[in-house]
């Protein structure tokens, strides 16, 4: 498939890092092949794994011991990577192995006790939580969410993310044509909700270096959500991207070399 496979000239630095890469929904380790090339040409290792998405029964903790059994047994300096769906399960990870940072790439940020859907649910109408077969929690537990921005763009709200044009339109539309037309060629159905419906496992978020990445051109996540929560949640200042929800898809050459600094 033209423009995928290329070189890459190979440097070395002296201090080099094992990368966990951990995909979002609806994507598999493949989404990772344009990036983990320029990792590799700094001289970085890289793991990457597919999480059992197609289990509707799994938990967040087996998503998260999925990502524990693909890490080899290893002193080497981890940096833990989650995209998307995935920065529900780097948090779970860093509680059960030593890593050195956490990088969330237009990723959900957990809040402990509580599920994504409970975050934002004061957004959706009756209807839309009914459909969802949404049971509230307490709701002076969820009070302290409704002064935050919407955390998903409108737009993508309701869409049928099996469908292929719908994948074009939120997931890749920034990304090369052939790029496109193979990520959705390999896109896999995602049945577990766990990320969506469960409470959040942690009592509080891992004490670890954190990086978050937000893309300035996403059409899923909102960028202004990113931006307000990784200050209130991780206390650092989120690194923009101009790019789409996949910059290890449109643009991975850009996004490693965020990675590595």
């Amino acid at each position: 498939m033209g423009g995928l496979f290329f070189t890459i000239p190979h440097s070395r630095f002296l201090f080099m890092s094992l990368f966990c890469l951990v995909h979002g929904a609806f994507q598999g380790s493949w989404c990772w092949d344009l990036l983990i090339p320029y990792l590799a040409a700094q001289g970085h290792k890289t793991v990457a794994m597919d999480l059992p998405i197609d289990n509707a029964s799994a938990t967040l903790s087996q998503f998260a011991d999925t990502v524990i059994e693909a890490l080899p047994k290893t002193d080497e300096d981890i940096i833990l990577v989650g995209h998307s769906m995935a920065g529900t399960i780097i948090t779970l990870v860093a509680e059960a192995v030593k890593v050195r940072q956490l990088v969330f790439v237009a990723a959900l940020i957990p809040y402990p006790g509580i599920s994504t859907l409970d975050q934002f649910s004061h957004h959706l109408d009756a209807d839309t939580l009914k459909s969802l077969n949404y049971q509230p929690q307490d709701p002076s537990q969820l009070e302290q969410f409704h002064s935050e921005p919407q955390m998903y763009e409108p737009a993508s709200l309701g869409r049928d993310f099996t469908d292929k044009a719908v994948l074009m339109d939120l997931f890749l539309h920034d990304c090369q044509p052939d790029v496109a037309q193979w990520a959705i060629s390999k896109s896999r159905l995602q049945q577990s909700m766990a990320y969506v419906y469960e409470p959040n496992p942690l009592k509080a978020l891992p004490s670890i270096e954190c990086k978050y990445i937000v893309c300035t051109k996403d059409r899923i996540l909102s960028p202004v959500w990113s931006r307000y929560a990784v200050r209130q949640r991780l206390g650092v200042d989120a690194i923009e991207l101009d790019s789409g929800h996949c910059p290890h898809l449109s643009c991975p050459e850009l996004l490693a070399s965020l990675l590595i600094v």
